[in-house]
């Protein structure tokens, strides 16, 4: 997480380079209408929590509402297609996860080109995910769980908030890199997996963070290891995967905006700033503290430059865990 926030920062100080045409000097005055930021997933899940937290502060730079559509389903390819078929007029806007570069390696059949299609403005915060499993499995750790997995080789079953989510390929990538098998279980969205895992449907999860922690805190949910490279603040005495026993498990997810490729540049660039303002608040960031996010600002052909990585990232991933959407 620091690795990624240190190289956000010195990106972010490199400046906004953009490659779309800009609106005219005579063009109308931008926004005059509501914005409305599509989320991929059901309310209450971690990229829908990021969504409204930027966007409450970024409606007051604007002047305008923002308002939060949910479009669950397909690990968010039917948001981000919605998105990329739209006007390009930057009133409807895609705040998307790291699952977003998992998508075109799994569904091989997209109504839309990601790097094509759509362009990203900024990263909006980085998170860990948490592995997390309900008290009454009588499991304390990591090392319970891959032991159960292997003693039973396919019969343990793990949730995600959907097929090509960030969720999913996180638990895919430990399960690589643990070698056991499992039975993904897909949701649309976290809230609804988080249910099925108190309930004891399903034997484990790994939910983002901000989703996650009421119910760890209340002790519904037992936390056995965090995704990313270092601890998260928020749950200090719980260790990431890596250092629970499973080399090469780390991931961070994140949430970012993006929006059509022919959004006109002055309007990518307005959206830009206002949302690095609301990134650096006060008020933004006490409230992603809280969930145990943190603001991950970038400039927009860094940020693009990111997605191109994370995308040949996931791609390795998914070919070596033979993922693909059904």
């Amino acid at each position: 997480m620091n690795r990624l926030l240190t190289l956000a920062a010195m990106l972010s100080a490199a400046g906004l380079a953009l490659a779309q045409p800009a609106l005219p000097a005579s063009g109308p005055a931008w926004p005059v209408k509501p914005i409305h930021f599509v989320v991929p997933f059901t309310a209450g899940s971690g990229t829908d929590i990021i969504a409204r937290t930027v966007g409450d502060v970024m409606s007051k730079g604007l002047g305008q509402p923002i308002i939060i559509d949910n479009r669950p389903g397909a690990g968010g390819t039917i948001a981000a297609s919605q998105v990329a078929r739209g006007d390009a007029d930057g009133y409807t806007v895609l705040i998307h996860s790291s699952g977003h570069a998992l998508n075109p390696a799994i569904y091989p059949n997209l109504s839309y080109d990601t790097l094509k299609d759509l362009t990203g403005v900024t990263p909006l915060a980085a998170l860990p995910n948490v592995m997390v499993v309900s008290p009454e499995r009588g499991w304390k750790s990591v090392a319970d769980v891959v032991a159960a997995a292997k003693a039973r080789p396919g019969a343990l079953n793990y949730a995600s908030a959907g097929v090509g989510s960030a969720t999913h390929l996180n638990a895919e990538k430990f399960k690589l890199q643990a070698g056991f098998d499992a039975v993904h279980v897909p949701f649309k969205g976290t809230p609804e997996a988080l249910s099925d895992v108190i309930g004891g449907r399903n034997d484990w999860f790994f939910a983002p963070l901000s989703s996650a922690l009421p119910l760890i805190r209340d002790g519904k949910l037992l936390a056995l290891a965090v995704s990313t490279p270092q601890r998260a603040p928020a749950l200090p005495q719980v260790p990431t995967t890596v250092e629970a026993g499973v080399a090469g498990s780390d991931y961070t997810f994140w949430v970012g905006m993006i929006v059509p490729s022919a959004t006109p540049a002055a309007v990518v660039r307005r959206l830009h700033e206002e949302a690095l303002k609301a990134l650096a608040s006060p008020e933004v960031k006490e409230r992603m503290k809280v969930v145990g996010a943190d603001p991950f600002p970038m400039a927009q052909d860094r940020f693009n430059a990111f997605i191109r990585t994370e995308m040949e990232s996931a791609a390795r991933i998914a070919k070596a865990a033979n993922l693909k959407a059904q």
